[in-house]
């Protein structure tokens, strides 16, 4: 957007097109239900065309929210797209997978693209950091100059600005110098709550006065002889190589949140008719007068997009044979060789394992990089990452501020933006303030029917300690994660089938979770030979430990070395199989074996009730019931928290004592 030469046409045209389509959609697609979600973008008309219009490098990344759709329509959203999305039909970005107004969409015409947008307030924010810096990664780190210049930007309500998304990509921002603009549209109200609940003081660009490493912009975001100078300014601070900007810009709510609601309970008439009076689409018209025909433009815009309209309701509703489709990636066939012990035939821990791993495909792959709190010189709390830092830079593997929420957010823009992200999270409770973050991750290639894709692969240490426990650093509770649709969920019990999972892990298109037992990083029963440096081992497939006539246990993780050892007196009356992966888990091999064996136990450190046991237990009974001789059974952790005392931890942890007399009851059943 050239400010002294603006094509002030274009943005009438783009502003009476985005109010033409909320009239239309308040006045008669929502009264006969066409639209059940309709968030009138009326008042931020301006301001959000100037931005997208301003966005045009090529390579710039948006994170929008839920009334940013006259941003869209900048950044080359057709109105025909437009009323498809928002009556869920096919033809929209997400083809009706997704909230109308909750958008997506690559790159047009050198427009910004938008990165998928999530319904939950705040969650724009961290990937539009992780864009920002893998902005900065492929221009300075990979050497691709068709990056530089380009900027990422947020796009948020004053109410989003007390979200932990907002903040912790604040801190991203700032700490690193990212190019990113912070555009605030700040209308006064969260729903119905005022700005004053949401900020101290109303105000978000007054507070942040003092934050150093920000250049804070602020003003109108309905005058026409204002606007257009402040957003160019902040995007040229941007793009320059200057840091992160917060631009905030006063604009009206000219209606309710969403369609139907009644401003007058929490607006007073004064305030109403005070905000009509900035209406930017008013505004515009007063300061265009003489220069465009104001009445034929919207006699023009009115045409077309009605026109829009009559051909998006010819078209057909989404594909209900496959709405289950595009959770994954058709799964690839995994190339996998013989296990070859190291040349000097060491057995080397998981840790060791993990590490050696990490090492080769960073090596092999440019576009990968290991992040998460302390994983720089002290090499994770763990020592996992111990070393890599001073081997591939601090551009590669790199220490991040305490935020979950900031670590799995800028995983996420790091990865649509084409890089190969590895986080860690330092335990597995930890991860509890990502949820947001994770559930959006693992939904995205889903909600945009396959256009975008997150190849995160994110480490959590799990479970119990072998020198400590305690409620906070030894949960377990991997069953959270299976109930995240799109996620991948691996769970390796010894040194080679961690180098093979990992590694498979690494060079796969869709995000997994990484369990590493915290007990198993430096233990003997965990030693294996490296396996090489191509060893993969492909999901979804169990290993039988131990062959068996009678009995199948199933197990994953630390316990597996448990049940193998509680199986030793029974001989081969008992079959051991170590799951690997919680999802995809086995299905073919457990019922197999169980078939054969006619009897089924399955343990895990997870607690009892609603842990993955009862998944693999309800599909044995429905799909396996006339083969059982016996009821099926579980051994787990009871329902309480893992206690700090270690004589406490091993009584409610299922020890070998605990697995030996079920299997030997179940056997005698």
């Amino acid at each position: 957007m050239d400010i002294h030469n603006l094509n002030w046409h274009e943005v009438a045209k783009l502003v009476l097109t985005a109010r033409t389509i909320d009239e239309i959609e308040e006045n008669e697609l929502v009264p006969v239900g066409k639209i059940t979600y309709q968030f009138s973008s009326k008042g931020h008309e301006l301001a959000q065309v100037l931005f997208g219009l301003a966005l045009g490098q090529g390579h710039d990344g948006a994170g929008v929210y839920y009334r940013s759709r006259p941003f869209m329509l900048a950044s080359g959203l057709t109105p025909r797209e437009a009323f498809a999305a928002d009556m869920a039909l096919t033809g929209s970005p997400s083809e009706g997978r997704d909230v109308g107004v909750v958008y997506s969409m690559q790159g047009r015409d050198g427009r910004a693209t938008v990165l998928p947008s999530s319904g939950d307030v705040g969650a724009q924010y961290t990937p539009a950091a992780g864009w920002a810096q893998a902005v900065r990664y492929h221009a300075a780190v990979l050497g691709d100059e068709s990056w530089a210049n380009a900027i990422a930007v947020s796009l948020g309500g004053d109410g989003s600005v007390a979200s932990n998304g907002f903040w912790a990509a604040l801190t991203i921002a700032t700490t690193q110098q990212l190019p990113m603009v912070f555009f605030v549209e700040d209308n006064g109200f969260g729903i119905s709550v005022p700005g004053r609940f949401q900020t101290p003081g109303g105000d978000i660009a007054s507070n942040l006065a003092s934050f150093q490493n920000l250049k804070i912009i602020t003003g109108s975001g309905t005058d026409p002889n204002e606007t257009p100078a402040k957003i160019f300014e902040a995007v040229s601070h941007a793009r320059n190589g200057n840091g992160p900007v917060l631009l905030r810009l006063r604009v009206p709510r000219l209606t309710g949140h969403t369609y139907g609601e009644d401003q007058s309970v929490y607006k007073s008439a004064a305030l109403i008719e005070e905000e009509w009076s900035r209406d930017p689409v008013s505004n515009l018209e007063a300061f265009l007068d003489g220069q465009v025909d104001w009445t034929r433009l919207k006699a023009e815009v009115e045409t077309e997009v009605r026109s829009a309209l009559s051909e998006a309701l010819e078209l057909p509703g989404p594909d209900l044979d496959g709405v289950h489709l595009h959770l994954f990636r058709e799964p690839v066939t995994v190339r996998k060789p013989a296990v070859m012990a190291a040349a000097d035939g060491w057995r080397i821990n998981m840790g060791e394992a993990i590490r050696r791993t990490l090492e080769f495909e960073l090596e092999k792959e440019p576009k990968m990089m290991v992040f998460g709190e302390d994983v720089g010189p002290r090499g994770g709390v763990h020592r996992v990452t111990l070393g890599l830092q001073a081997k591939f830079s601090e551009d590669r593997v790199f220490d991040t501020s305490l935020s979950e929420e900031g670590i799995m957010g800028r995983a996420q823009g790091l990865a649509l933006a084409g890089l190969r992200p590895v986080p860690e999270i330092q335990f597995r409770k930890y991860a509890d303030p990502a949820y947001e973050q994770m559930h959006d991750t693992g939904w995205v290639r889903w909600r945009t029917a396959g256009k975008f894709s997150v190849p995160v692969v994110v480490r959590i240490p799990f479970g119990f300690s072998r020198k400590t426990g305690d409620p906070w650093h030894s949960v377990s509770d991997e069953a959270v994660f299976a109930h995240m649709q799109g996620w991948q969920i691996v769970v390796p019990s010894n040194a080679a089938d961690a180098v093979g999972l990992l590694r498979t892990a690494l060079r796969g298109a869709d995000p997994t979770i990484f369990l590493e037992h915290r007990a198993l990083y430096d233990s003997a029963v965990s030693r294996r030979p490296y396996p090489g440096d191509d060893y993969l081992l492909p999901f979804g497939q169990a290993a039988v430990l131990q062959d068996g006539t009678q009995l199948t246990v199933v197990s994953w993780g630390e316990m597996v070395h448990r049940c193998l050892e509680a199986a030793e007196v029974f001989s081969n009356r008992v079959e051991v199989i170590d799951l690997r992966t919680i999802s995809p888990w086995d299905k073919t091999t457990v019922l197999a074996s169980v078939r054969k064996t006619g009897r089924l136990l399955v343990a895990h450190e997870d607690t009892q009730t609603a842990g993955f046991a009862g998944e693999i237990i309800a599909t044995v009974i429905h799909e396996a019931f006339e083969y059982l001789d016996a009821p099926v059974g579980r051994v787990t952790t009871p329902d309480v928290p893992i206690p700090y005392n270690i004589a406490a931890m091993n009584a409610v942890i299922p020890g070998v004592d605990v697995l030996r007399n079920r299997m030997e009851e179940t056997l005698l059943y």
